[in-house]
């Protein structure tokens, strides 16, 4: 029978200390209601002390919020020298009103005579005395052993006294941290395994993934019987993060029997994990496992034509399962399998050995031998396939374009874009000025389109990028340009390549708004096609 597993979150705490995230009050609660949704048993807000603000707020509105999850407020044991009641921090946990407390403490005789510079009996009296304080107020205490497993390597019998100290207190669980992050996975289960023969009260993990191992030891204290895992959502955290709960969590509940949460709660794991990070406005790890983009992508030939005859010959698990999706990735290793794959979803009836599959996959290749991807690309994908299959006609076309740079005398950089555009038989002569001579040409050409597709006007230029395709050419480099763009409801990518970054750019400009009013056509159709059937 599998041991009851619980899942506490930090993200909001130690995720919150990652290098380049901050997390805002509203973010918190935000992030809050979405972890609940995934059915996790704690979630830890923060650290509330008077130099935190925004972590004393989280606890005061938290509780307008209806949730299942535990809240948890997260500290440290008394300082040293210091009466339970008379230190700084702990009376602020009770006062957060959260009916859970985490406090950590030392279990390293480094830490305990270097850091914090007290005596080891000392520090055995900050955990008791703190946990035992707690418990009269709280409904539960948890007790986080810091640094314990380079503690217990030093001296093991001290780091187990550090542990009897919170059971004495009366701690519910301790917490087992690997704060260093460096243990692997064979040294971590034969510590593990050695304190859980020891101690009775239920054990935890809380692991740093500094060694790359901090998921795999999380599975392997759960497997061992750890009733706690503590991680974040991506593995967000200090230094190369936290144990990953985006990736243990599927591990242990499609793989190794445990019941976490239930299925729909299992699904909506990449779509939290999508939101966090758009939240957090970091860059997203599109080969996180699960929850990545390309955790379920297919690129090369053999790959993509194995998986749509059996979808596990290359997937460990449904990609639906943690609400993923299945992409096949157009690139110069792909086979027509794969661009039959894609034009399913356009035009499900074709054959592998149409030849116009044949010819979009020599169209594809020809362009890529010019510099062109289109793993980022859909859009730019898309476009070229409804062309090709007659299922699109270009709404418009530009006659020309003109970019004027200049430089005033007060330094600043002067664009303006001038363009002609044709619509059937009507045209539009337009200018506009800009930041740079990419942005002037976006605003000319939407000022000349916005009159004739109003719902352009909707599209925003959400990234730009630009690689150099070969260095060794300088300034005469190809370059290749990759537009992301947004109308609110969908994102989609488009590209372009050239020698010359201002067309380069004006391509992918051009795709991202064709590919706008595709999918507005298509929309239209669909609804017309439904009215028709109805009727």
């Amino acid at each position: 029978m599998k041991t009851k597993l619980k899942i506490y979150d930090t993200t909001l705490r130690d995720g919150n200390q990652a290098l380049g995230v901050s997390l805002s009050l509203r973010d918190k609660l935000r992030i809050t209601e979405k972890l609940d949704e995934l059915g996790f048993h704690y979630i830890e807000g923060g650290w509330p002390n008077p130099s935190n603000e925004i972590d004393c707020t989280f606890y005061r509105e938290v509780n307008s919020l209806k949730l299942k999850a535990r809240i948890a407020a997260f500290g440290s044991t008394r300082r040293a020298g210091v009466k339970v009641a008379d230190d700084l921090f702990l009376p602020q946990l009770i006062n957060t009103g959260a009916p859970v407390a985490t406090i950590f403490g030392k279990s390293s005789t480094l830490h305990v005579q270097k850091v914090i510079q007290t005596s080891l009996s000392e520090n055995l009296d900050m955990i008791a005395e703190s946990v035992a304080y707690l418990r009269k107020y709280l409904d539960e205490v948890i007790y986080d052993a810091e640094h314990f497993f380079d503690g217990y390597r030093s001296d093991p019998e001290y780091a187990i006294k550090t542990l009897s100290a919170a059971a004495q207190g009366g701690a519910a669980s301790i917490v087992l941290c690997d704060t260093n992050g460096g243990m692997l996975p064979d040294d971590f289960l034969a510590i593990f395994s050695a304190v859980k023969e020891r101690i009775t009260t239920p054990l935890g993990v809380h692991l740093h993934n500094d060694s790359g191992c901090a998921d795999a030891n999380a599975c392997l204290a759960a497997t061992a019987g750890a009733v706690q895992i503590q991680g974040t959502i991506n593995g967000m955290g200090e230094r190369c993060g936290n144990a990953n709960l985006c990736t243990i969590i599927p591990n242990l509940q499609l793989k190794r029997g445990f019941r976490i949460v239930s299925d729909h709660q299992l699904s909506l794991l990449t779509p939290v994990s999508v939101f966090i990070t758009e939240l957090a406005n970091i860059t997203p790890n599109c080969r996180l496992p699960y929850v990545g983009e390309a955790a379920f992508s297919h690129k090369a030939g053999a790959h993509a034509d194995g998986v749509r005859k059996v979808r596990h010959s290359f997937e460990h698990v449904p990609p639906e399962t943690v609400g993923n999706a299945r992409n096949f990735v157009v690139s110069d290793q792909a086979g027509s399998s794969t661009i039959l794959e894609k034009l399913s979803t356009i035009q499900p009836s074709l054959d592998k050995k149409d030849p116009l599959v044949k010819k979009l996959l020599h169209t594809i290749k020809d362009l890529e031998a010019e510099g062109y991807q289109f793993e980022a690309a859909d859009g730019s994908f898309e476009l070229i396939a409804r062309e090709v299959l007659g299922l699109f006609k270009e709404p418009f076309s530009v006659k020309g374009f003109r970019v004027i740079e200049e430089k005033r005398e007060n330094g600043h950089v002067f664009s303006e874009a001038t363009i002609k555009v044709r619509e059937n038989e009507v045209f539009e002569h337009t200018a506009a000025e800009g930041d740079g001579p990419v942005n002037a040409l976006d605003n000319a050409l939407r000022k000349a389109l916005v009159k004739m597709y109003p719902s352009l006007g909707s599209v925003k230029l959400e990234d730009f990028k630009v690689r150099v395709l070969d260095g060794r050419e300088g300034t005469e480099s190809k370059v290749r340009v990759l537009i992301e763009s947004s109308d609110g409801e969908s994102r989609w990518g488009t590209v372009g390549v050239s020698a010359n970054i201002i067309e380069a750019s004006w391509m992918a400009l051009i795709d991202s708004l064709k590919y706008k009013l595709m999918k507005e056509m298509l929309a239209k159709t669909g609804a017309v096609r439904r009215a028709i059937r109805r009727y």
